[in-house]
């Protein structure tokens, strides 16, 4: 799951080195809290947040394959 964040991100923004995903286990799900450099922000977040949308809705639809409940905090 963190390397596909990390795939879909490192296309997204313009300083891929500066990308940093971490988890987090919660009671009953995965938290990937994914950051990235501040002038990139715009870029993974997207008009309207509908980038960062796309990207949930991806990783949470590769969760329901492998049986996980995910969520993708973006900082």
């Amino acid at each position: 799951m963190q390397q596909l964040i990390e795939a879909i991100a490192k296309a997204l923004v313009d300083h891929p080195d500066q990308i940093r995903i971490r988890a987090r286990e919660e009671e009953e799900r995965v938290v990937y809290i994914l950051s990235v450099a501040p002038e990139d922000m715009g870029k993974v977040i997207g008009k309207q947040g509908r980038i960062a949308k796309a990207l949930r809705t991806v990783v949470g639809a590769a969760a329901v394959k492998e049986k996980k409940r995910v969520m993708v905090e973006i900082v």
